[in-house]
């Protein structure tokens, strides 16, 4: 793989779909973009759009990147993308539903049986269970590299509780208030209704038990979590409560929300707590940020969640090396979307020859999310090498 460049396509010329682009870009004085970039970080700093990087020396907290220069898809390559995505979350649904149902690529042998009843993230608790309305991935972080002018890699799928969204929605906004005259030019689609179709979501999965208006709210860890900021501006945009575990109680296999009217029933919550901690009856007993009950609650029915537990099954790296295969077993088609081209390390040649690489080669924890877990070959240190070597 080779690196692509946006706007020349790494021959030197200019697509055309930054021709315009280009042409405001020799004509804005450096000073005024300097200024505008400044602006734009005064104003992430100003209503805190920040994230955390956990076991981070340098610092806790980092403004969310920004760069004024946009990346620009034409309406043909969105066109593509969106099929591919479609395709392949399709692919990622029927997948979690057979490995915990009736396992029938595990006995065609698209993808081995070990890969999946010995990962971590396979929960024994869902086998045989019936998801509501059948499905198990809600919300998917499908992360996206471009190689050429008409070819897109899947990087990874982000299939438990995927991040990030908001940092999008803010930089269109800053996009818009900075570079008003950009968005004069091009004919740009807007983002602004994301949350209207992800509360359409959650609503269309909710209960057959619940009513025409169901109660729907986004469960946190807490202002300590890594995206604080994005739990509280969706549930702000959803127009939800953004609740901790201490907030839901569990009575008679049904979930409540303590308000100052009383508890009222919740039928559906978007949760961004991962599978370990979101009830201490089921998984770790010490954690203090889920609540007690709540998956009896979702096995009896009453109550969805989003996304279903046992998902992070489906974004394990090495069973993302299968996804082409995957992809065509389940939906009888060939993956619009081509996989990274991937040494799985569980095979002894590909392990000898990422020993050999690893200074040219990106290394992530098969089990591992969110950026953690993971190696830069290029940009590693000897002792970070020697250190994923052992």
């Amino acid at each position: 793989m080779v690196a692509f460049d946006e706007m020349t396509g790494g021959e030197g010329g200019l697509r055309s779909a930054y021709a315009e682009l280009d042409r405001w870009l020799k004509e804005a004085p450096p000073e005024m973009l300097a200024l505008r970039r400044s602006q734009a970080e005064l104003f992430f700093r100003r209503i805190g759009i920040t994230f955390a990087v956990y076991g981070d020396e340098e610092s806790t907290e980092r403004l969310i990147p920004f760069d004024i220069i946009p990346r620009v898809l034409t309406k043909p390559e969105w066109t593509k993308l969106e099929k591919g995505l479609r395709q392949r979350v399709t692919a990622l649904n029927m997948f979690l539903a057979d490995v915990y149902g009736k396992k029938e690529c595990l006995k065609a042998g698209i993808i081995p049986p070990e890969l999946v009843y010995r990962n971590a993230c396979y929960q024994l608790q869902m086998v045989d269970f019936q998801v509501p309305h059948g499905i198990y991935c809600h919300i998917a972080g499908i992360d996206i590299v471009r190689v050429d002018a008409d070819t897109f890699y899947v990087l990874e799928d982000n299939a438990r509780t995927p991040s990030g969204v908001s940092y999008m929605m803010e930089n269109r906004e800053v996009m818009l208030r900075l570079f008003p005259e950009l968005f004069a030019t091009h004919r740009v689609a807007p983002v602004d209704n994301y949350p209207d179709q992800l509360l359409a979501t959650l609503r269309s999965v909710a209960p057959h038990s619940a009513s025409s208006d169901p109660t729907i709210c986004l469960l946190t860890p807490g202002q300590y979590n890594s995206a604080f900021y994005e739990h509280s501006f969706l549930a702000d945009k959803l127009g939800v409560e953004l609740v901790e575990g201490s907030d839901l109680l569990v009575k008679d296999d049904v979930v409540y929300m303590r308000t100052t009217q009383g508890p009222k029933r919740v039928d559906v919550i978007y949760r961004r707590i991962d599978d370990d901690f979101i009830d201490p009856l089921v998984f770790r007993s010490d954690s203090v940020l889920g609540v007690p009950g709540i998956i009896g609650a979702y096995k009896a029915g009453n109550v969805t969640l989003a996304n279903a537990v046992g998902t992070g099954v489906a974004d394990d790296k090495a069973v993302y090396s299968y996804m082409p295969e995957i992809v065509k077993f389940f939906t009888g088609e060939e993956p619009i979307l081509k996989n990274v081209p991937t040494h799985r390390c569980r095979e002894p040649e590909a392990n000898a020859y990422v020993l050999d690489n690893l200074e040219k080669l990106v290394v992530k924890e098969v089990n591992g999310s969110g950026g953690y877990g993971m190696l830069v070959g290029p940009h590693a240190s000897k002792a970070q090498l020697e250190t994923f070597r052992q």
